[in-house]
């Protein structure tokens, strides 16, 4: 039934905020930091040392696992994601009008090239 008939007192808005949604409360967790480490899982000691290298070299910590049960698989996305990550790509800034132009006339820019 609608509470518009049935009174039980005010109706909080926010009142599963945390509980439903996956809505953080906490600062956001950065992966391959001390206090939450990346969690590998690698299939031979080789493959582990050439983990760790590259772990070392992004300055991450990680906590790496050997599993060499037959049909082991091995589990790196959360490292390559993070390697893979790119760049962030600054625009140059475009003159505005009456700015002087960019080629060296010394007239404006919307007199001269725009």
């Amino acid at each position: 039934m609608s509470d518009k008939f049935f009174f039980k007192g005010r109706q909080d808005a926010r009142q599963h905020h945390t509980a439903y949604g996956g809505f953080q409360t906490n600062a956001s967790q950065k992966s391959g930091s001390k206090k939450f480490p990346l969690k590998l899982v690698v299939t031979s000691e080789a493959r582990r040392q050439e983990v760790e290298a590259l772990v070392a070299e992004a300055q991450l910590h990680a906590d790496i696992t050997l599993d060499t049960r037959e049909g082991a698989v091995e589990t790196v996305a959360e490292l390559t994601a993070i390697l893979n990550k790119g760049g962030t790509i600054t625009q140059p800034k475009v003159p505005s009008r009456n700015d002087p132009c960019s080629c060296g006339s010394g007239l404006k820019f919307k007199k001269c090239c725009g």
